[in-house]
């Protein structure tokens, strides 16, 4: 009978202990994936605001640009000195540069909204994987919980009636 006790309330224990531990797995996992969605908050935040013109790969392109414009400018100069062509052509030359250098500020704005587009969706995809994780978390920190509660309650009927067998023994 006694044997009946102590096994009940092991029951009881190791319930609650396996309850505990659960809940705790659960907390830790759960700090780890706030901790992931923080920094892809961060990443899209960065990714978000930077400014497309300051890129390396936009930068490397205006100035080859600009420096291809400057060296035709300098030959349209140099070739209207030797053939007497007008003013007006030269100036003409100057137009077109200038406007071959806005179109490639131009194209460099418009990947850097499209690269800020795709971070968007990049950042949503991962925040919602998170949020989904999250929530599995919470289902299986409940799930737990609940076992822990039914495992206890058919350990206490099981202490329950291992008690009443031991005060019916005694009468």
């Amino acid at each position: 009978m006694t044997g009946s006790l102590i096994s009940a309330g092991l029951s009881v224990a190791g319930g609650i202990a396996g309850g505990i531990m659960s809940s705790n797995a659960a907390k830790k996992a759960k700090g780890m994936v706030e901790q992931q969605r923080a920094a892809n908050q961060a990443w899209y935040e960065r990714k978000y605001n930077e400014d497309a013109t300051q890129r390396a790969d936009a930068l490397r392109a205006y100035e080859m640009a600009a420096d291809e414009l400057r060296r035709r400018n300098k030959a349209a100069a140099g070739t209207a000195a030797v053939m007497g062509a007008t003013t007006e052509t030269v100036a003409a030359e100057k137009a077109a540069s200038s406007q071959a250098l806005a179109d490639v500020v131009s194209q460099i704005a418009a990947n850097g909204e499209r690269s800020k587009e795709a971070a968007e969706q990049q950042y949503r995809q991962a925040d919602a994987g998170y949020a989904q994780q999250l929530t599995s978390l919470e289902q299986q920190r409940s799930q737990a919980v609940a076992d822990a509660v039914k495992g206890i309650g058919q350990s206490s009927g099981a202490l329950g009636g291992a008690i009443n067998g031991f005060m019916d023994s005694k009468k």
